[in-house]
């Protein structure tokens, strides 16, 4: 298997997947922020929701679902601010993921990785963050 890297590449490689990788478990990973309500203990992400309130109609009255899941829908987001905020996370967490893979593929396949599709990646990378 021959590189198209430097040993500084293949290091900006292996950095790049290990902080692509922690974006997007962050992104995914509901516990952005924490609290309680209805003495219960409830933390959400952008994506995702642990222990969160809903309306029991049969019975006329809130109750807590203690569990983690991710919105039922785009809209059911909280607010427009939050909407954007996953959008542009995910978009960034994608972006990272992308240069991550490529870089990782350039250290495998020979003359993959020019000097000009580094500093693209480069551009694209600081983009992503």
């Amino acid at each position: 298997m021959a590189s198209s890297l430097t040993c500084a590449g293949i290091i900006w490689a292996f950095l790049s997947f290990l902080c692509a990788a922690t974006s997007c478990v962050g992104f995914f990973m509901p516990y952005w922020l924490l609290g309680s309500q209805l003495e219960k203990s409830v933390s959400f992400g952008t994506f995702r929701r642990c222990s969160y309130p809903v309306r029991d109609e049969s019975r006329q009255m809130t109750v807590m679902v203690e569990q983690c899941g991710r919105y039922a829908s785009f809209q059911a987001i909280p607010s427009a601010e939050w909407r954007i905020c996953t959008v542009v996370t995910g978009l960034g967490c994608g972006l990272l993921l992308l240069v991550a893979l490529t870089a990782l593929m350039g250290c495998c396949v020979s003359e993959l990785i020019s000097r000009t599709v580094g500093r693209v990646a480069g551009g694209i990378q600081f983009l992503g963050g």
